[in-house]
């Protein structure tokens, strides 16, 4: 599936797209190059399923856990700091990402070994005109 977002304007509705469009997995793995929107978006999702919590990029904390409007739990990864995999292990990621809950990750290249086999590849990329095509 392809979703363009022409202005900031739009990221809910993207997001709204998102959600409905999103294949059974939990896990979704969202790639893109600093300042893509990996983050943007992902807040934009969390908002449009009820979070009402704040919600940042985990850079330093590695994982920020949200609750949605329905009580469902959302794990938020960014492992952009990431130095080598033991740290992850050490974090337990397999609670996270075996728990049933939907766990979104940036910069899943860097702990790629460890993703589920059926976690949903998201792409963001930024096109020539500013506007960003989000592929999944």
């Amino acid at each position: 599936m392809e979703i363009r977002i022409k202005d900031i304007n739009q990221i809910r509705s993207a997001a709204r797209q998102f959600i409905d469009g999103m294949p059974a997995g939990k896990v979704f793995a969202f790639y893109g190059k600093m300042g893509a929107g990996k983050t943007t978006f992902i807040k934009a999702i969390c908002e449009e399923m009820g979070v009402d919590d704040v919600i940042t990029s985990p850079t330093f904390a590695i994982v920020n856990e949200y609750e949605t409007a329905e009580a469902e739990t959302i794990y938020h990864f960014d492992f952009y700091r990431i130095k080598k995999l033991d740290e992850v292990y050490d974090m337990g990621y397999e609670e996270y990402f075996y728990s049933g809950n939907l766990c979104f990750i940036e910069w899943p290249e860097l702990i790629e070994d460890l993703l589920p086999d059926d976690a949903t590849k998201v792409t963001i990329e930024e096109a020539e005109d500013g506007s960003r095509v989000i592929t999944f």
